[in-house]
């Protein structure tokens, strides 16, 4: 397990298997893990993963990171996962996403968003962040859901890792044109920016790493601070 600054410099953070049961302990509602090199690396996702995940987890988990193909996002999910997340592979060949939604159901596919901010709009990533390509946020978004997408994970390149805080403009130009639920990413420091976040945006969920890796803040105190505000949120 991995963690850095704006997707570089990333530093060992420990076992994933030891530290998803841990969260699920501490009250995480779903654990994301995506192998952020598999595709520059050409790697498929570890299938081993996700069976080792199964048989410790109660909580749903979504495996991402090298699926390219129906065959893969099978593997996975046969092995225990409850959705896959598809990046670079989507926005290669788009027809991916429907192909995944047609076999699996939507509900079990993420489409995975890393975005960059270039000055005047958001911009698509690929590979792990190294590829910056011409295609804008807002229009992949609406593309991937016409494809059948059923969950967007939205990833600030520019807040991740840096602990400033959800990226809220992101989130919020992307929720004007999209329809499907959505994961903000990116930023998170302090149990402040997660109600920032759900006051500010329509965001269904938020996903952290580093504060919780680094035993910063627990999920439990999140949870009970956001509830204390009138957030509904699962205990």
């Amino acid at each position: 397990m991995v963690k850095g600054v704006n997707f570089e410099g990333l530093r060992d953070m420990g076992d994933p298997l030891f530290f998803a049961k841990r969260y699920e302990e501490e009250g995480a509602d779903e654990l994301v893990f995506l192998d952020i090199s598999a595709t520059n690396e050409g790697r498929k996702t570890a299938v081993e993963l996700a069976k080792n995940l199964s048989q410790i987890l109660s909580i749903p988990f979504t495996i991402g990171g090298g699926i390219t193909s129906k065959e893969d996002a099978e593997a996975v999910l046969q092995a225990g996962a409850d959705k896959v997340a598809v990046n670079s592979a989507a926005v290669k060949n788009p027809e991916l996403i429907t192909t995944l939604s047609n076999a699996f159901g939507s509900q079990a596919v993420v489409l995975a968003i890393d975005a960059k901010w270039t000055g005047e709009d958001w911009y698509i990533a690929t590979h792990g962040g190294k590829n910056i390509t011409n295609i804008r946020v807002l229009d992949w978004v609406q593309m991937g859901e016409k494809r059948g997408a059923g969950e967007i994970l939205l990833t600030s390149m520019d807040k991740d890792g840096t602990k400033e805080g959800f990226d809220i403009a992101l989130l919020q130009a992307v929720e004007k044109i999209c329809h499907l639920p959505i994961i903000a990413s990116g930023g998170a420091s302090t149990p402040e920016d997660f109600l920032e976040v759900f006051s500010k945006t329509n965001a269904t969920g938020s996903l952290a790493a580093s504060i919780f890796h680094e035993n910063t803040v627990t999920i439990a105190s999140i949870k009970k601070m956001l509830a204390l505000k009138n957030i509904p949120i699962r205990f």
